[in-house]
């Protein structure tokens, strides 16, 4: 399940280079997610970094993004060709 970024975001941006990915860019009044590049850092480390980064706890599993621990490794396999994802 990618992840979004909730109201109570501050913009703070500490998120924002947690995400391996990418997937995190500055919008209008906050933080956003995009949902085509979160792995919910599957295949990088055992948590998401940006919700353990995120003081006022914004970074929510999203629920219109439902995918398994397989759909996460290929989309991170996808984003990241010919390197192999971290052993967790």
């Amino acid at each position: 399940m990618a992840r979004r970024i909730i109201d109570n975001c501050t913009a703070c941006g500490a998120c924002e280079p947690e995400c391996a990915n990418g997937a995190i860019s500055e919008g209008r009044a906050a933080f956003i997610i995009d949902p085509d590049k979160c792995t919910e850092c599957v295949g990088i480390a055992a948590s998401p970094k940006c919700a353990e980064a995120c003081g006022v706890d914004a970074s929510q599993p999203d629920p219109k993004h439902v995918e398994t621990r397989e759909q996460l490794l290929a989309k991170w396999r996808r984003l990241h060709p010919g390197q192999e994802p971290a052993a967790l």
